[in-house]
């Protein structure tokens, strides 16, 4: 409640969402807990913290995708636990795979009902979580959880709201949303203004992205692509895609997460989500596009943008011909980001306790009912 929540995982521990589910499980002002789930870790405390929570008398609804690929077997043999511990299952959707990473917790407070909202960019896997690079956000801000209702209310088969407030979401128009972007960057270009794009995610080759990338960088738009696997744009062709940079950062973790600044003439939007440019995630998923719009968070995220554009030692940027080359660090600061991130975790983590008497034992009391 006293703001939003940003958490960049493994550089920040994805304990804060096990608890956040955990908490919610024991807390009896809790109504109602609503997620999805595509992987999770083969002993979950995730899956625990729902089944108990079903036990607890609380209204608990899970989507559990059975068309994740590797993870089919797993992921029945959760379901059925939590169907037996009480819990409302939905088996996945039918010809569409349930990508996106949601939490809703519905809370009885002294000023009425409260939904607070865990969106991510990765599973709710806390295995993986040690070793994927993700992006996680809690928030209570109304507009986000009316929508995170919706699209529960969707996933169990109601008709989708008349409008949304935040969020975006595939296959209904995420990809029109994501067009109408690149667009205006190209528009604010024509005019004049300055155009910028920075998007970092696993994969592109959606054609219609890449039509509308190439006709923005002919508008002048600049746009630095930081991609980790598949890529099927072009760089340097002549008019088309000189303003247009790749790079793929392969480093100890795995980079996951999916980041999109638009400069917007001086008014940036940035945005995460659980979506890659493709075809797959676009027009055969249930993905979601969650907006940052605290300004420490944003500028959280750009710093995450600014430091992966600067890599010069795991980074691999991409040639015309469609090979990679390494970075040329003649002249430049060597900088490894993910070993920056850590460090400057560690340094977060020093500052916060800084003051701290390690020789003092505080218990922790019981709250007085």
């Amino acid at each position: 409640r006293k703001g939003d929540i940003l958490l960049h995982h493994p550089y920040q521990s994805f304990e804060p969402v096990i608890r956040f589910v955990r908490e919610a499980a024991a807390d009896p002002d809790v109504l109602a807990i609503k997620q999805t789930l595509y992987r999770v870790s083969g002993n979950s405390p995730i899956i625990a913290a729902l089944a108990q929570a079903a036990e607890n008398g609380k209204q608990v609804s899970v989507l559990v995708e059975l068309k994740a690929r590797f993870d089919e077997e797993n992921n029945i043999v959760w379901a059925r636990k939590l169907e037996k511990a009480g819990c409302h299952v939905i088996y996945g959707l039918v010809g569409l795979k349930t990508h996106s990473k949601i939490t809703l917790v519905v809370r009885r407070e002294e000023d009425g009902i409260r939904r607070y909202v865990h969106l991510g960019t990765g599973n709710y896997n806390d295995s993986t979580a040690k070793q994927y690079t993700d992006i996680g956000m809690m928030t209570c801000s109304e507009a986000i959880g009316e929508d995170a209702t919706a699209v529960f209310n969707m996933l169990s088969g109601y008709s989708e709201p008349l409008s949304w407030n935040k969020l975006s979401l595939a296959p209904l128009w995420l990809k029109d949303k994501f067009l109408y972007l690149i667009g205006r960057e190209a528009e604010h270009a024509r005019n004049g203004e300055k155009g910028h794009i920075v998007a970092k995610m696993n994969s592109l080759c959606d054609r219609d992205v890449i039509a509308a990338l190439y006709e923005a960088s002919a508008a002048g738009v600049k746009i630095d692509l930081i991609i980790r696997g598949i890529c099927c744009l072009k760089v340097g062709i002549p008019g088309v895609s000189e303003n247009i940079t790749v790079r793929s950062i392969v480093g100890t973790f795995l980079e996951h997460c999916r980041i999109f600044y638009f400069e917007n003439a001086g008014k940036s939007e940035v945005y995460c989500g659980s979506a890659d440019w493709m075809p797959r995630n676009l027009e055969r998923r249930v993905e979601i596009l969650f907006p940052v719009e605290d300004p420490k968070l944003k500028d959280k995220l750009i710093h995450i943008l600014d430091v992966q554009m600067a890599d010069t030692m795991k980074a691999q940027v991409l040639l015309s011909d469609g090979s990679y080359e390494k970075v040329d660090r003649r002249g430049k600061e060597p900088v490894n980001a993910q070993e920056t991130f850590c460090r400057e975790a560690m340094e977060a983590a020093k500052e916060e306790n800084k003051g701290k008497d390690s020789r003092v034992f505080i218990p922790e009391m019981h709250a007085e009912t």
